[in-house]
């Protein structure tokens, strides 16, 4: 806690943001923007966000809001558009976008390869416009049953052993002193996006035109590929953990599954193991 509060100072912007990513998740819309739009001036004022970024972003968000209103062609190439937007934001490639760097090469523990972590206002984003422009993205489908959801969950808690066993980690206790702002930041603003984008969107849309099994084992792929730039070992790792999650998804048919599977994965990872690797 000491930790938290000693960086309030510079990352108190984010509680905004982070208050309008819970509002969004429990469906409060007309609360949600509002606090988006106090974080977006708050940015630009303190220099997050350049003009032409917060433009753009805006410009971002009609178009999603938009979007549900198209039919035919123009809705395809307008789906075709917000994926290329969301992968966009997820990868920070938009110019004017300065993402607060809080931890700089800090060890999880002793044996553990130094990690940073920047608070994002970029990735995010991609939950908001999937609000915008996916209405079923919160509602609840119907679900595939306990058979589905066991399995997901059986095959999250065999990721972190299987990696154990494999030597792409090591067993190491710890609880770092920034592990609050960690859990905040991976929760909100990386657990809920990514989940929002890959499950709620990409398997549930393709689910509706391609079924279920395909539109989880795209998803899951998709997944994968979208962490290779770690190397081939992390993104087969990721593809499992997509597949776990997605199997959760479909089993409970509730968005709210897959985001909490994926956060508690990642937190067990940061408790129990070398996090985000060995040194």
């Amino acid at each position: 806690m000491s930790f938290v509060l000693s960086t309030l100072p510079q990352t108190w912007p984010w509680l905004i943001l982070m208050a309008a990513l819970a509002a969004g998740w429990s469906a409060q819309r007309g609360l949600v923007f509002a606090l988006l739009a106090a974080f977006g001036g708050v940015a630009l004022a303190l220099g997050f966000l350049k003009p032409l970024a917060l433009a753009a972003l805006t410009a971002g968000l009609l178009f999603a809001a938009v979007l549900p209103r198209t039919r035919g062609s123009a809705r395809l190439t307008g789906h075709a558009a917000l994926i290329l937007w969301a992968l966009a934001l997820g990868a920070h490639l938009l110019p004017g976008v300065h993402n607060l760097l809080i931890l700089d090469q800090v060890q999880a523990g002793p044996a553990s390869a130094p990690y940073s972590l920047h608070l994002n206002l970029d990735k995010p984003l991609v939950f908001f416009t999937l609000l915008l422009s996916w209405p079923a993205l919160l509602q609840r489908n119907a679900p595939a049953g306990r058979p589905a959801w066991l399995a997901g969950l059986l095959l999250l808690a065999a990721l972190l052993p299987l990696a154990l066993l494999t030597g792409a980690l090591r067993l190491e206790p710890g609880l770092p002193d920034w592990t609050l702002l960690w859990m905040a930041s991976n929760l909100l603003l990386t657990c809920l996006a990514e989940e929002a984008f890959f499950r709620g969107y990409l398997q549930q849309g393709l689910s509706r035109r391609y079924g279920p099994a395909a539109s989880l084992a795209a998803a899951s792929l998709l997944f994968g590929l979208a962490h290779i730039g770690a190397g081939p070992a992390v993104a087969g790792f990721a593809t499992l953990l997509g597949l776990a999650c997605g199997l959760g998804y479909w089993g409970t048919g509730r968005f709210q599954v897959p985001v909490l599977m994926h956060f508690a994965f990642n937190l067990i990872h940061l408790l129990m193991f070398t996090y985000p690797g060995p040194a």
